[in-house]
């Protein structure tokens, strides 16, 4: 039981360790930054206070949704296309894949979420253009947390083989 529990953990750690990190208050408070300028500055037609409650607003749902969701698309990125590449690719370049995997999938996990409370909760119509600097806003953002995760891994004692 304890190498399944050990192969389990191996496998959604890049999410999970990604996820923590996202949480942590440094990344918070520099992607609130990064997010809250694109929607000021970025042609989405907000004043400063407008966009930093847009900004709150969206973030805050995003973590709600996206601490069950990010991790959930992990396992899944693990259990079902990395399987394939790792038969595809057996020479150890996996693990770096499922890094890429895991800030691929929290990039489109929060900004789908942020997205839509953008559209539908505050009424701002998202073009292409728009869309494209939130999505742009939210790879800053996770990219501080990424970034924070390769600086300084967090291991998780005990669990590993």
């Amino acid at each position: 039981m304890g190498s399944l529990l050990n192969g389990v953990i191996d496998l959604v750690w890049p999410a999970l360790a990604l996820e923590q990190r996202m949480l942590s208050v440094l990344p918070i408070v520099a992607g609130l930054i990064v997010e809250w300028l694109a929607l000021w500055l970025g042609g989405f037609g907000l004043t400063w206070k407008k966009a930093a409650l847009v900004d709150v607003v969206m973030n805050t749902t995003s973590a709600l949704i996206g601490i069950f969701l990010i991790p959930a698309l992990g396992m899944g990125w693990e259990y079902g296309p990395a399987q394939l590449i790792e038969r595809l690719i057996p020479i150890g370049m996996t693990f770096q894949i499922d890094w890429l995997a895991a800030f691929v999938i929290a990039i489109a996990v929060t900004t789908a979420i942020e997205a839509s409370v953008v559209r539908w909760g505050f009424k701002i119509p998202l073009g292409l253009r728009r869309f494209s600097i939130l999505l742009g806003a939210n790879a800053v953002s996770i990219g501080f947390a990424f970034v924070s995760v390769m600086m300084n891994p967090a291991p998780m004692p005990g669990l590993w083989h």
